[in-house]
């Protein structure tokens, strides 16, 4: 028995290394220079990315742009190497800003005389009031300003003279910003808004920072919406860098469901990959919040090395702003160090909005517990000097850390010593995770996360389920990226199969997965950095491809509320709903202007095309009245639609818009073809036929000579008619096919350097639907021609960030929206490919 025990053993440790070691390298190359670099994707909470083509240019981020602390160092014979993130320079503050107390300033919304900026000007008339001053929804809230403009002079004494100290002035401003040190001006910007930037002091303005009273001067103009004012002083701490020295980053790739990173470290190699397991067809791992961070280690030259590695985080992967009180916490359980860090406050659910993070539940950082690895909580730079100095941290929690990061950040570390590392490879890995407790709110009701709710288990099981799961999730993720990677360049090319492997993570974790107190499947989206919806339905339809492509239930999940929320009564008007609240709660639209035609089209064609993928029409049929209502809206309403929004909102309304107009024909069309597959001739035919008419007639009413126009009454306009996509991937044959070949001819005629503007009004773009209008296109050729500069754009951005799908075509940079689940749509090309075998 002990024999057998010991050779199960050896095979299950043996199996693990080579899953860990065949998985350390890219299934294909992927020469794309990403405008974001992956790292732990999830949902839309819990989201880190890094912004830098090195790991350790800087630290990671959300994809609002908010910091994430983490850090990873290697100590190769007692030398430090750092390889993620990057060690800020310790800072103590001279004149703190509101994330360290609530200082105290005059302000004004009247304008003031002349020379208001000047140390000596009299502010006495002026109201007293605390920082930071905004507007209410806005952090570290000390006093409203609601007006247009804001003046704030903030009076301060130093002890000391710092005109030949290294001095750096920090501040957050929303819009307009200018701000003055001692009547110097050292800020003055555009209509721009901006948190936490951190400029060193001109020395003009340094110069003037002597002993006793001294001035800071700012004004603020709102343009619209929030407004928000805050500013202090830092100088240069006392404690030096402990990471200073960083590795050599060899290559940096993404794929699918994992992202690489070669480094040398001295004479060690390191290869460090992020696993993010979005695997469609295992919804419970999908759902589970754990991704793997897998390192390993080999000599370079050939000679046995002293090896141990280290990683930290911060609790900024937990809070909303950094200001937030926090507790920290180690726990060990089932052969797992649990390093657990959260708000003090913990009200779940309490936030909604866009440009915030979550502020409830608890970030985790976990590893295996045996005696090579150590796990600490504890102050950032004594931890590392620990690190540095044994090569190991102490396995307890620093019980004197406050619980505000301004005044000492605290960070949960984990060490592991791997020992004398020659040419055989060294590997092992640890998890990150969090558990929200609860994920949304649903029409009142607060529903749990799907891999809590069906698996019936706690934070701590689903680790222990992840470690368990490793070595076959790890080889899963690695045949599926292969898999996906072939299939797309087949369909497509290498151009095309980067972007895929690019969209494919920031798709599925713009999404959150909860079951329904009906038992439907909910895949709520976020509509990231845009106006934080969750569920909207022109959202939804340019994510679809990806997800009708993979697993036709999350498509289903992604339109089960907006059902619902007719179907209940709830939502009376005779088409969809624009969305159904603001992300993390569902409880009706919020959106204040609907999109009838718009929405209902994309519901019938969506849900034709979960029929045609699956091969039956039971879901339409469970929705057939609501469905029905939707389809005699848009014979009603659809061909010439009145003066109102579609997806492209951002572009305003337009009256008689003829891609809008194929949209609805699209809506009929599809709804032919579901009440076909549900043996309803006669509707089919009525339906059908009636969609070939109104195709027909839209050919002569937009027609402008060598292609098609923007409206029907705008001669001399064009636009991309990406909507007629669906006419070719459903083979519902409506539209005559000389159509969309014209229309492809003349785009090749207008691209930019950074692709296809969206239509004749301006030269921006959005890259979800060049990709479906690519695919318009039958032949490879010109499909290539139009996909090349969205390689382009996505390799060269700028505007470093999770991809951005609205860019200027002229010099690619964003205009607005990040990280967005509406890349799904690069994945048209494919299902096209899948359903119908087109090149």
């Amino acid at each position: 028995m002990k024999k057998t025990f010991l050779t199960f053993c050896c095979a299950a440790a043996t199996s693990v290394l080579m899953a860990q070691t065949s998985s350390m390298e890219p299934v294909v190359a992927n020469s794309l220079r990403a405008p974001a670099y992956p790292l732990v994707t999830s949902d839309p909470y819990l989201s880190a990315w890094s912004f830098a083509d090195k790991l350790y240019d800087e630290s990671p981020n959300h994809w609002t742009g908010a910091h994430q602390g983490m850090t990873g160092a290697l100590r190769v014979d007692g030398k430090i190497y750092r390889f993620l993130g990057f060690e800020t320079t310790p800072y103590v503050s001279v004149v703190p800003m509101a994330n360290v107390e609530n200082w105290t300033g005059r302000y004004t919304f009247q304008q003031p005389a002349e020379g208001w900026e000047q140390t000596k000007f009299n502010d006495a008339a002026w109201e007293t009031g605390k920082g930071a001053f905004g507007t209410p929804e806005m952090p570290l809230l000390g006093t409203k300003w609601e007006t247009k403009d804001i003046w704030v002079r903030r009076e301060f004494t130093l002890n000391e003279d710092l005109s030949k100290s290294e001095v750096f002035l920090k501040f957050s401003h929303d819009d307009i910003f200018e701000l003055y040190v001692n009547g110097i001006q050292v800020v003055k910007t555009g209509y721009e808004w901006k948190n936490n930037v951190q400029i060193s002091l001109p020395e003009a303005a340094r110069k003037t920072l002597k002993r006793g009273k001294n001035v800071i001067s700012a004004h603020c103009h709102n343009v619209t919406g929030g407004g928000y004012v805050d500013f202090g002083l830092l100088k240069l701490g006392k404690e030096q860098k402990i990471f200073n020295n960083a590795a050599v980053q060899k290559s940096a790739t993404v794929m699918p469901t994992q992202t690489f990173y070669n480094f040398n470290c001295g004479p060690v190699e390191l290869k460090l990959v992020f696993t993010n397991p979005l695997l469609m067809n295992k919804l419970e791992v999908l759902s589970r919040p754990v991704s793997y961070v897998t390192y390993q280690v080999k000599s370079l030259d050939g000679k046995q090395h002293d090896v141990q590695i280290y990683f930290d985080a911060t609790p900024e992967w937990a809070v909303n702003v950094s200001s937030q009180p926090v507790t920290s916490d180690r726990q060990e359980a089932n052969g797992l160090v649990f390093l657990k860090t959260g708000t003090k406050e913990q009200k779940v659910l309490g936030k909604k909005g866009d440009d915030v993070r979550i502020d409830w539940g608890y970030f985790y950082l976990t590893g295996k517990s045996d005696k090579s690895v150590s796990t600490s909580v504890g102050e950032s730079h004594a931890v590392k000097k620990m690190f540095a100095g044994m090569g190991a941290v102490s396995n307890n929690v620093d019980s004197k850390l406050p619980e505000k990061m301004a005044e000492k950040m605290p960070v949960l570390a984990y060490s592991q010593k791997l020992g004398k590392v020659g040419a055989t490879v060294v590997s092992d890995y640890f998890m990150i995770g969090y558990d929200d407790i609860q994920s949304i709110q649903y029409f009142g009701n607060n529903l749990l996360p799907y891999w809590k709710q069906v698996g019936k288990i706690d934070i701590q099981q689903a680790f222990k389920n992840a470690q368990n799961e490793y070595s076959t999730l790890v080889t899963e993720c690695q045949a599926f990226d292969k898999q996906l990677m072939a299939d797309a360049e087949r369909a497509g090319g290498k151009e095309y199969a980067d972007l895929c492997a690019l969209a494919y993570r920031q798709a599925i974790a713009a999404h959150k997965l909860v079951i329904a107190p009906n038992g439907d499947l909910l895949f709520f989206s976020k509509e990231n950095f845009s106006n934080g919806c969750i569920n909207t339905v022109d959202v939804t339809y340019p994510s679809a491809p990806l997800f009708i492509l993979y697993n036709p239930e999350l498509m289903k999940g992604m339109l089960n509320g907006i059902f619902y929320f007719s179907e209940s009564g709830k939502f009376s008007k005779p088409f969809p709903a624009h969305d159904l609240g603001t992300y993390p709660l569902a409880n009706g639209q919020l959106y204040g202007e609907d999109m009838p035609v718009e929405e209902a089209g994309n519901m019938l064609t969506l849900t034709a095309a979960i029929a045609i993928k699956e091969g039956n029409a039971r879901y339409a049929e469970k929705h057939w009245n609501v469905l029905s209502t939707w389809a005699d809206y848009l014979l009603e309403k659809g061909l010439d639609p009145e003066n109102q929004l579609c997806t492209d909102d951002f572009a305003g309304h337009s009256a008689h818009n003829t891609n809008l107009s194929a949209k609805a024909i699209m809506g009929i069309a599809a709804y032919g073809k579901l009440a076909q597959m549900l043996g309803l001739s006669d509707v089919a035919n009525t339906y059908t036929e009636a969609a070939r008419k109104m195709a027909a007639k839209w050919c002569e009413m937009a027609n402008d000579g060598d292609h098609y126009r923007l409206n029907f009454d705008n001669a001399n306009s064009w636009s991309q008619k990406y909507n007629l996509i669906w006419d070719k991937v459903l083979n519902l044959n409506i539209f005559p096919k000389d159509v969309a070949a014209k229309e492809i001819a003349y785009y090749l005629t207008k691209q930019n350097s950074f692709g296809l503007p969206l239509d004749s009004r301006r030269s921006y773009t959005k890259s979800d639907w060049i990709l479906w209008t690519a695919t318009l296109a039958n032949d490879r050729s010109s499909f290539e021609k139009l996909v090349s500069p969205m390689w382009k754009y996505a390799n060269e951005i700028s505007t470093r960030m999770p991809l951005s799908d609205w860019h200027e075509t002229t010099d690619g940079k964003s205009v607005g929206f990040r990280a967005r689940s509406v890349v799904g749509g690069y994945f048209m090309k494919l299902l096209d490919y899948k359903l119908n075998g087109t090149k």
